[in-house]
């Protein structure tokens, strides 16, 4: 493997088989996101500089736990900028990311985040997640866009339910969220029983204290 730009330094700790497409493709974030925050506040602009550890890294954290398997459709409810989307795409080529967000500009950033860095496993779509009647997907991600029981709400009728006879299937299914602080009463409103994974166990960096992933099955 070729060496990293310095700012992949971080990502490098705990990750390690990159190629060297993915590289270029995450070291490229850096200037594509500084140029569009200049322009719209796609993150907090006090982040910018941390943007591997804060967006890159926390998204990177769903890689760490969980497998994709090549051809799994996922969608990210509330994209943003990209977050965990576009780290993710970059992290596992063969699986087909759909991310999507109500505000549009913030797709346009996304648009312009996949041109710049090739992404071709990426599709966006400017929308609410309860607009979309005409897809389903293996897996929903999202980061801290709404309490659980909204986001399972939304996930939950785009989750395709595998086929009784299909040989194989992804090795990941249902909903994963990146959140945040004392999320026990926010878990018993949901009326879900998730999968709960601290992030700092992962990671060991001060950032990630009481940063959790969530993850509730499906079916």
């Amino acid at each position: 493997m070729e060496k990293a730009p310095a700012d992949l330094e971080l990502i490098l700790q705990y990750f390690s088989d990159f190629t060297p497409q993915q590289l270029q493709q995450l070291a490229a974030l850096k200037e594509l996101y500084s140029e569009w925050n200049s322009k719209i506040n796609v993150i907090s602009r006090k982040d910018i500089d941390s943007l591997y550890e804060k967006h890159v890294l926390h998204s990177l954290a769903i890689a760490a736990s969980f497998e994709f398997e090549k051809g799994a459709q996922v969608i990210d409810i509330g994209t943003g900028g990209g977050f965990p989307g576009i780290p993710l795409a970059i992290f596992f080529p063969d699986t087909r990311f759909h991310l999507v967000d109500s505000i549009g500009k913030k797709i346009k950033v996304v648009e312009a985040v996949k041109e710049a860095t090739g992404l071709s496993n990426l599709t966006t779509q400017h929308a609410r997640a309860e607009e979309i009647k005409d897809r389903r997907f293996d897996v929903a991600v999202s980061r801290a866009v709404a309490p659980l029981k909204e986001l399972w709400t939304w996930a939950k009728p785009l989750l395709r339910k595998p086929a009784k006879e299909a040989p194989s299937l992804p090795a990941t299914r249902g909903l994963i969220c990146l959140k945040g602080g004392d999320l026990a009463a926010e878990i018993a409103e949901s009326g879900t029983r998730p999968r709960l994974i601290e992030i700092y166990d992962i990671f060991p960096i001060d950032y990630f204290k009481e940063k959790y992933l969530l993850h509730v099955p499906f079916p």
